[in-house]
């Protein structure tokens, strides 16, 4: 197609949409990607009988347009060429976030700062829960053992890996946060540090009466406590910080901004939250240990409910350690503990939230972070379901969840069942009521009952549609693919439609192409990505890649390689047209974990190397491995030959 061709296509798209409608433009392997005003100003119809136009469909805050690899790039070049307002990916994505307001930019930013932190935070739960199990004397008993037989130096190892995290989460927070306000992460880990140093007074031993900690008193009025275990004063934290930062950045003289700007950042956030946020966080909890105590003793259950609906809540800002000078205080004195009782619904509820999200959702990464946050929270973590689920997805799945977590504990407050421990949560908690069978018997029944009923809840009301969906373009979640097939020893042929009547011509209009990688057939059909599956860009099958060298599988010319590394496109000696896209989702990497190893126009040969892809980077960044193998010229493909495993459906080749 001529460039006047392009011109003509770019010229449509922007009158069809609108030049005033639009207020950005970019571009990805296949697809233009839109910011608009009014996307109801758009006439699809009309904008999808132009002769490039492949499909349409708004996501993610854009409206994307589907062109195909080698047209999209052009079409773009020629709207930037006349006058359009065109932007990086990077760029684009800041629009879209600044667009968001009220509880959704809330919900969003959370999401960009927890995200990062989820993994750590769920092996630390894993590694709380086996120790929990295993160092127990009720389990230990049942071989004759003790805790007190466990060698120290056992014990000190344990607790590092159990404790490291959480005792400097706000530090963790504050290094995510401060990137996510666009302050330097540096300067947040060191406030947070600041926060939780051992040189403040612990804040779970000043909640603790028996530890004799008492708060540092500023002034003679204002208490000093460290910040253990404060998620909000944290995001504070950082929020003051970053902002303070990027104006002092504007302000401050060249010669003095690498020292005095972190200095007066530092000193003055500190300042601040310690005597100011830290200090009213402080009476907030004193405060509630006196409403916790009242509402363990109010009858029909209300104070029950109340407790177990809002005791997540506590967990969001970190106020929730509080409760263990209560706690503390009822096993002191009646040797039983009913306030762990009335919370621990609220983790069995969550793992119905993760259960739910992770049948009903059709995007791998969400299934993924469900699985993840589930195998936490079934050892008492959850910060990875508050943050990567609940508070991410429009609110409903977290109201479902504290209405669930409210409902057992009212239950087990009118049955009078309580713990004889503290301290274990979820699977473990089953051991705090061991010592009698009722105790056991109704707490196991109400626990199956909280997982069942907000299960269900979830999956009736709480679930967004934007999981519900299969991924529309390959900047969004990972598709669920089936592996059909095994590629050892396979070969494919591709047959070119012959320009009269589209019928395979035999064997001479055959083309052979091997496969880029090594590794799985996934039969194109079975991928949940709408574009590909349903072939608007061409025919093609899709590899799960056994490792992350990429290779041309026929020889030809390099017709495009992205920067970001994630797609390359090569015209074969015949004229075929075959887009290699490696991964779902991996141009939001930009480059990282992708190395190109060729340019514009370069001629290969088959089995020359492409691409060196990190395939553990990618699957570390949330992303699906999966390599696309699309023929966009329009051929159709022919069968797969294998020597060794029979015919496979799909189409893809010999790796090399």
């Amino acid at each position: 197609m001529a460039g006047t061709d392009y011109r003509q296509a770019a010229s449509q798209i922007i009158e069809i949409v609108g030049r005033d409608n639009i207020m950005s433009a970019t571009h990805c392997a296949t697809r233009l990607r839109l910011i608009v005003k009014d996307k109801d100003k758009i006439d699809e119809k009309k904008l999808e009988k132009l002769p490039l136009v492949k499909g349409t469909f708004f996501n993610a805050g854009q409206y994307q347009i589907i062109l195909g690899t080698g047209i999209v790039n052009k079409v773009y070049d020629e709207m930037e060429s006349m006058g359009l307002k065109t932007l990086s990916k990077q760029e684009q994505d800041e629009i879209i976030k600044k667009q968001q307001k009220g509880v959704k930019r809330m919900m969003r930013t959370l999401g960009d700062i927890f995200i990062p932190i989820i993994p750590v935070i769920a092996a630390t739960g894993l590694f709380l829960g086996l120790k929990g199990c295993i160092f127990n004397d009720n389990v230990l008993g049942l071989f004759g053992a003790s805790t007190a037989m466990i060698p120290d130096y056992i014990v000190t190892l344990v607790n590092v890996l159990t404790e490291t995290a959480f005792s400097f989460l706000p530090a963790i927070i504050c290094w995510s946060a401060f990137k996510v306000f666009g302050g330097t992460p540096v300067i947040g880990i060191v406030l947070g540090l600041m926060l939780v140093s051992p040189i403040l007074p612990n804040a779970y031993s000043v909640a603790d009466p028996k530890s004799g900690v008492d708060a540092v008193m500023a002034f003679g009025v204002i208490p000093i406590v460290g910040c253990q275990g404060s998620v909000l004063t944290a995001i504070l934290t950082a929020l003051i910080g970053a902002n303070l930062e990027k104006k002092l950045r504007k302000v401050m003289p060249n010669a003095l901004d690498l020292i005095m700007t972190p200095f007066v950042v530092m000193l003055v956030t500190f300042l601040i939250v310690i005597l100011g946020i830290g200090p009213v966080m402080h009476v907030i909890e004193l405060g509630l240990v006196d409403i916790v105590e009242k509402l363990v003793h109010l009858p029909l259950g209300i104070g029950g409910f109340i407790i177990g609906a809002t005791y997540p809540l506590l967990v969001i800002t970190g106020l929730h350690h509080t409760y263990t000078m209560i706690e503390t205080s009822l096993l002191a004195n009646t040797g039983f503990n009913p306030v762990i009782t009335l919370c621990a619904m609220y983790g069995f509820a969550n793992v119905g939230t993760c259960l739910a999200f992770f049948v009903k959702s059709k995007k791998e990464s969400v299934r993924q972070t469900s699985i993840g946050a589930m195998l936490s929270q079934l050892f008492g973590i959850s910060e990875p379901v508050l943050f990567g689920i609940q508070l991410r997805y429009n609110l409903k799945p977290l109201i479902i969840m504290l209405c669930t977590s409210g409902l057992g504990a009212a239950i087990l407050s009118i049955l009078n069942i309580q713990s004889n421990s503290y301290g274990l949560a979820v699977l473990p908690s089953y051991l705090m009521y061991i010592y009698e069978g009722r105790q056991l018997f109704w707490y196991f029944v109400v626990s199956v009952f909280s997982v069942a009923f907000c299960f269900a809840m979830t999956c009736m009301f709480g679930i967004p549609k934007e999981v519900t969906v299969p991924d529309e373009e390959e900047e969004n979640d990972m598709p669920s693919v089936q592996n059909t097939g095994v590629m050892d020893s396979a070969e494919s042929a591709v047959r070119e439609k012959d320009p009269q009547e589209e019928q395979y011509q035999g064997d001479k209009a055959t083309l052979e192409i091997s496969s880029p990688v090594n590794g799985k057939v996934i039969p194109l059909e079975e991928v949940k990505d709408p574009t590909f599956s349903q072939k608007i860009l061409g025919d093609g099958v899709a590899v799960e890649p056994a490792d992350g060298t990429v290779k041309a599988p026929v020889d030809g010319t390099v017709s495009v390689a992205f920067e970001t590394g994630h797609a390359v496109g090569i015209t074969a000696e015949n004229g075929t047209e075959i887009l290699i896209h490696i991964g779902i989702d991996t141009v939001d990497m930009n480059g990282t974990g992708f190395r190109m190893m060729v340019r514009d126009g370069q001629k290969v040969k088959k089995g020359d190397i492409l691409v060196e892809a990190d395939l553990e980077e990618i699957r570390k960044a949330g992303k699906d491995t999966a390599v696309m193998v699309i023929l966009t010229s329009g051929e159709k493909t022919g069968e797969i030959r294998t020597g060794q495993t029979g015919a496979c459906r799909g189409t893809v080749c010999t790796a090399m």
